[in-house]
């Protein structure tokens, strides 16, 4: 792998134009941006993107995905837009390149059986051939070199986030649920606990139309003999599996407590969880269904729907 800037350590871009042959992993690397929290366009026409940056500031850095499949793409083209951002001071461009060799890339196509675009109707051999050669030029421009032959997907968008990633401590966004049984399980989530084994609030009349955003009411429920235990082992399982997910190039993790009502245990844990992660330096965000679905209900004029 080869890497051609001097000191991996982050840059600010206002914008990175992502370049390089079908099959290297352009998409995988657009899409690592982001998450990063880039704002992605892919394949502008060329004419377009000095148009673009005439605009007010973007709130967040641009990255523009370029390849051939472009309807106006040249590379002396693209070399020449390139000089003219570089001598642009609205802008601090950089050029990120995703070099491949050329038998990883035929085998990539084999393997998908896809047309390559420099040569639909001919082998894919002789459209990779074709395509790193008018590249040449292109690849000379690059600012960073990534070879993907021997990385995989998750590879690359370590990479990305090495090279590019805007901010320090973890990139994963965490967020934790609560809900009601009843009701069903959130969609999406990736790691579920039930909590109904635990000390029920509802059975004590003082505490039935409270919620588990109530002292009283995580009073109540810490007080179960099991609950620290049960804390604590989802805390450390929890601790565990987020720097493996970041590893897997996950870029958002959720986690759902559920109880009978979705008001009281599930509340409860999930508000002790957020708590726990955010001062561990966690990005950790917070859902409590039924207790929106009940906000919004009492909004609701009488009579009419929800």
């Amino acid at each position: 792998m080869c890497m051609t800037n001097p000191d991996p350590t982050y840059r600010e871009h206002d914008l990175v134009l992502v370049t390089g042959p079908s099959g290297a992993g352009r998409s995988t690397a657009l899409n690592a941006l982001e998450d990063l929290g880039y704002e992605v366009i892919d394949n502008l026409p060329l004419s377009l993107i000095p148009r673009l940056l005439e605009g007010s500031a973007p709130k967040a850095p641009l990255a523009l995905g370029v390849d051939t499949r472009n309807r106006e793409f040249s590379a002396y083209a693209l070399v020449d837009l390139i000089t003219q951002l570089r001598g642009d001071t609205r802008v601090q461009p950089e050029v990120l390149y995703l070099d491949c060799s050329a038998d990883v890339l035929l085998r990539r196509f084999s393997e998908t059986r896809r047309r390559h675009p420099m040569a639909p109707a001919e082998s894919p051999g002789e459209g990779v051939a074709r395509e790193l050669d008018l590249l040449v030029p292109v690849r000379a421009q690059a600012d960073t070199l990534i070879d993907t032959s021997e990385l995989t997907l998750h590879d690359l968008r370590a990479e990305m986030a090495r090279w590019f990633g805007r901010e320090s401590g973890p990139r994963l966004a965490v967020s934790v649920h609560s809900f009601s049984y009843k009701r069903g399980m959130p969609r999406g989530v990736d790691m579920v606990f039930d909590c109904r084994f635990l000390r029920n609030p509802y059975w004590d009349p003082d505490l039935r139309s409270l919620n588990g955003l109530s002292a009283a009411v995580a009073e109540y429920v810490s007080q179960d003999e099991r609950f620290d235990s049960f804390f604590d082992k989802v805390l450390d399982l929890t601790e565990l599996l987020l720097p493996a997910y970041i590893d897997e190039g996950k870029s958002h993790f959720s986690i759902a407590f559920g109880c009978t009502g979705g008001q009281h245990r599930s509340v409860t844990m999930a508000e002790k969880l957020t708590n726990a992660l955010a001062e561990k330096g966690w990005r950790v965000s917070k859902r409590h269904r039924e207790l929106e679905r009940r906000a919004q209900s009492a909004k609701t004029p009488t009579g009419n729907s929800a």
